[in-house]
């Protein structure tokens, strides 16, 4: 949710940083204070995707753990390529304490490779009590939970300036059809419909998940992300045609298909909320509002606000949704205290403060709806929560992590050269099987 997938906002040089360094823009080891000071003197590191903002805001949650248990800690960006991140972190004997992984197929791998610690029984406990049971089973390998979803990310949104959409005199559509319809107009207008972040991947696989979940159905979802049906078949070829109709219409791309590749996730945003604005639409999670909030100064559901993403082709308006599961790392140093950090992080209280500080949305269920700031956040987070074992998980982020969740590789780079042209929908369907085909069998 995301992934490489929220917002990697100013990142900072986390790559190069030693896990056990000074944290990222976190401020370093954060001072305890108050609470029963049970784990005083201990520090839990933790590394996850996060930056700019979303960093900021996951600190608060992290001093309130402070504040509680008397645990310092230190957070570090790893970037997009979390796996690669961990995994030579762990082979050089500088394991993190704790990882908020982006990727069912990376929680997998890690738990495959031997690297993760199964979850105390306080925090199941909590799981159960606070979760539906399909975010518990995104959670476990082979029946044991290791993961713990703390942020989610509802993924079938798509975000708007009211004013671009009343200057054009369109209201927000229902289908996808409509929805191109609806483009047209706005960018006759004088603004380009959408702004696509091409340059960031995972945005694409988003585009192509909500098409495919609608067009070709939950079952076929299913099996696709599972790999039991291969990327040629024939859905497939069907939903990126659907989706080639956006590419190719440089009527509806802020920039074409060029300006696409050479915009990232935090610039798609700006170019519809920030001062210039290029374009009335960006499609993207929950966490489009975070941004146009924090950087832009919009007021959610006044300066910016959101459709969900429209059935295609007769089929059903989908629900993916993402999202940041936090695990403990066998290799790291502080077993207890990172323990610790997750019962707390399956708490409706740990949920809390991050949501009254924007830009998140919880799978908790017990989580008190009037913590978050606005009425469109809140009834985002009742779509999400009311759609129960419903919600299809994003099917990128349950492929390996070389298929689905690299720079530069996989279907991350397919549908990016897919972008740049989508004329041949066929021969992109056949390469992604080739390269699904290679990832699942490693």
């Amino acid at each position: 949710m995301m992934r490489r997938r929220t917002t990697l906002l100013t990142s900072c040089t986390a790559l190069a940083l030693a896990l056990g360094a000074t944290a990222c823009g976190g401020g370093g080891p954060v001072s305890a204070g108050g609470g029963d000071k049970a784990l005083g003197g201990q520090t839990v590191t933790v590394a996850g995707v996060w930056s700019g903002s979303e960093q900021k805001n996951f600190q608060k949650v992290l001093d309130a753990f402070t504040e509680k248990t008397g645990a310092q800690t230190q957070f570090v960006s790893t970037g997009d390529n979390v796996s690669t991140v961990v995994g030579s972190k762990i082979e050089g004997g500088n394991a993190p304490d704790v990882v908020m992984v982006p990727q069912v197929g990376v929680l997998k791998q890690f738990a495959q490779n031997g690297w993760l610690k199964p979850l105390s029984t306080k925090t199941q406990q909590s799981v159960d009590t606070n979760y539906a049971p399909v975010w518990k089973d995104y959670g476990s390998v082979d029946g044991t939970l290791y993961g713990l979803y703390f942020k989610a990310a509802h993924k079938s949104t798509v975000w708007y300036s009211p004013d671009a959409l009343a200057q054009a005199g369109v209201e927000p559509p229902t289908t996808y059809d409509e929805m191109l319809t609806a483009g047209r107009t706005v960018s006759d207008s004088g603004l380009a419909a959408f702004a696509v972040a091409g340059q960031d991947g995972w945005t694409l696989t988003d585009w192509f998940e909500n098409i495919y979940l609608s067009q070709a159905g939950p079952e076929k979802y299913d099996a696709l992300a599972a790999h039991r049906l291969k990327w040629t078949d024939a859905s497939v070829v069907e939903a990126l045609t659907t989706l080639g109709k956006l590419f190719k219409d440089k009527q509806l791309i802020a920039g074409g298909q060029k300006g696409a590749l050479n915009t990232d996730f935090p610039g798609s945003v700006e170019k519809v909320f920030g001062p210039e604005p290029e374009a009335g639409m960006v499609y993207e999670g929950d966490f489009v509002a975070g941004v146009a909030k924090d950087q832009f100064g919009k007021a959610i559901g006044e300066d910016a606000n959101f459709f969900p993403f429209p059935a295609v082709a007769g089929g059903k308006a989908p629900v993916v949704s993402g999202g940041d599961a936090a695990v403990v790392l066998k290799d790291g140093k502080n077993q207890k205290a990172a323990q610790a950090l997750l019962e707390y992080l399956a708490t409706p209280e740990a949920a809390a403060v991050w949501a009254k500080a924007g830009g998140f949305l919880s799978p908790n269920k017990n989580l008190d709806l009037a913590s978050y700031g606005d009425d469109v956040t809140r009834a985002t987070a009742r779509s999400l929560v009311a759609a129960g074992d419903s919600v299809r998980f994003d099917m990128s982020d349950q492929a390996p992590a070389a298929f689905g969740g690299t720079k530069g590789a996989g279907e991350w780079k397919l549908l990016q050269d897919f972008l740049r042209d989508p004329s041949d929908p066929k021969g992109t369907a056949a390469r992604l099987e080739a390269a699904a085909a290679q990832a699942y069998k490693g």
